[in-house]
């Protein structure tokens, strides 16, 4: 039996990982984090997701729940997700990060320590969307004179642009393509813009209403268009896929993981 922290507990990604913790019985709930403050705090975590009272409290002290025995699913923020790290790395807990909106700076600090414990850091925790990642990369090999744009949209309430799901998906096709994804990347078109930069990379946002996310990866050559979408119907497959995650993780020994390596692509 995985013993599981949430992080997050209150948020809706936590909410949903808690319940679906709750009702499986290879998991147990040891534990739930939310920033200090937060008016849940002290609550039953277990009330809070709507599924009955579990016993166990939401905490603001991370720290004091993370031991090596424990696995923390991890949908913050950044910034906290980067706190809650280097507190796994201290205790040896393992850890699977799914928070976006990772500065270049918060981004190396943690792929710094995070090989010190069990970690997978992964900008979208979904099956599909992994399966994607790779079909992209040997798209992009494949069809090198193609332009490549990168299409996302999220509901209206993230606060990140682009998705990290987004720049990773522009990121494989740079790396496909043996290229340096930061010197080509476009963000945005606006006025007289001129030619389309060869080799460029655009990966544009749009946020609206409650959608989940969506992801369309479009391929554009002289007469014919490939366009890969994955489209997340629910939170249900990013919550299933960092179970599945955590599940993996606890067999495996201290490194840096990716959800590729989860699933064994």
């Amino acid at each position: 039996m995985a013993n599981v922290i949430v992080a997050g507990a209150a948020g809706r990604m936590g909410r949903l990982l808690v319940a679906m913790v709750a009702r499986d019985p290879a998991h147990r709930l040891v534990g739930a984090v939310e920033a200090s403050g937060v008016a849940a705090i002290g609550a039953d975590a277990g009330e809070i997701a709507g599924v009955g009272a579990l016993g166990v409290k939401i905490s603001a002290d991370y720290a004091a729940l993370a031991r090596p025995d424990t696995v923390t699913l991890d949908f913050t923020t950044a910034a906290a997700s980067l706190e809650h790290l280097e507190a796994a790395v201290k205790t040896g807990a393992a850890i699977v990060i799914g928070s976006t909106g990772f500065t270049p700076e918060l981004d190396k600090r943690a792929r710094e320590i995070a090989p010190r414990t069990r970690t997978v850091l992964a900008p979208n925790m979904s099956v599909g969307v992994n399966v994607l990642m790779k079909i992209v990369e040997e798209v992009a090999a494949t069809l090198p004179d193609f332009d490549a744009e990168v299409l996302e949209i999220h509901h209206r309430t993230k606060v990140d642009a682009p998705s990290g799901t987004a720049l990773a998906l522009g990121r494989a096709i740079a790396a496909a393509r043996k290229t340096d994804f930061a010197a080509n990347a476009i963000h945005g078109r606006e006025g007289i813009t001129g030619v389309r930069p060869a080799g460029a990379i655009a990966v544009m946002a749009l946020r609206a209403g409650d959608a989940v996310g969506d992801h369309t990866v479009i391929f554009g050559g002289q007469g014919e268009r490939l366009e890969l979408t994955h489209r997340a119907q629910s939170r249900d497959s990013l919550a299933r896929g960092a179970i599945r995650a955590a599940d993996w993780l606890v067999r495996q020994k201290p490194g840096l993981y990716s959800m590729r390596d989860v699933l064994g692509l």
